[in-house]
């Protein structure tokens, strides 16, 4: 028991929590816990998980900002190689802090995972040659249900490490690199539109 640091409401916004493992090491290697139960209703987070996600990116690549209309996720994310920028975006209408975000760069190194509860966008950079991401969640993926946010719209204003370009009014990837790497996104993340014209109380529920 208690194998986890837990910092909660980071950057003043309410549920999201980044967490920091007790990593036993020695000169053969190390060894921690990468999700315990009781550690985390311990720490007063009881979620239900039902699907681990694993995926590998490559330098420059930009997955998001993703979010499911109607069955939204909580998701608890950490890398296990490699080093990603990974952002979550408050899109709660009835929040204090909507459209606010934040962003914590996590490695194999740090070991660090973030909570992001529902009613977020999230998204993530990749910063190292590889990375390899791993995240859990609370419910299932729908296809059907798949949504997302231009992941540069000047409204919410992400500050992404390393990403060199000039803002020209769209989602494309294009005069974007990431040390000298071509920024690279899905043809889906290069057509979602700001967080203006993508939220309305019709669209996304409230949480």
């Amino acid at each position: 028991m208690g194998q986890i640091a837990v910092e909660k409401n980071v950057h003043g916004i309410e549920g999201l929590c980044v967490i920091t493992p007790t990593v036993h090491g020695d000169s053969r290697g190390y060894f921690y816990e990468s999700y315990n139960l009781n550690d985390m209703k311990a720490q007063g987070i009881d979620i239900s998980f039902c699907q681990d996600n694993q995926s590998m990116s490559t330098k420059g690549v930009l997955r998001g900002l993703h979010f499911q209309k109607h069955f939204p996720q909580t998701k608890l994310v950490r890398v296990i190689k490699g080093s990603v920028f990974d952002v979550a975006v408050d899109i709660r209408s009835q929040s204090a802090t909507y459209g606010k975000w934040y962003g914590i760069e996590l490695t194999e190194e740090n070991k660090k995972q973030f909570l992001i509860p529902r009613g977020f966008a999230h998204g993530f950079l990749v910063l190292s040659d590889v990375a390899e991401f791993c995240y859990k969640c609370d419910d299932f993926y729908h296809p059907e249900d798949e949504s997302g946010m231009a992941w540069n719209d000047p409204e919410i204003g992400i500050v992404w490490p390393k990403l060199k370009g000039e803002y020209k009014g769209t989602v494309a990837a294009d005069g974007y690199t990431v040390d000298g790497v071509a920024l690279n996104l899905s043809d889906k993340d290069q057509k979602w539109l700001g967080i203006k014209e993508t939220l309305n109380k019709s669209l996304y529920i409230d949480l």
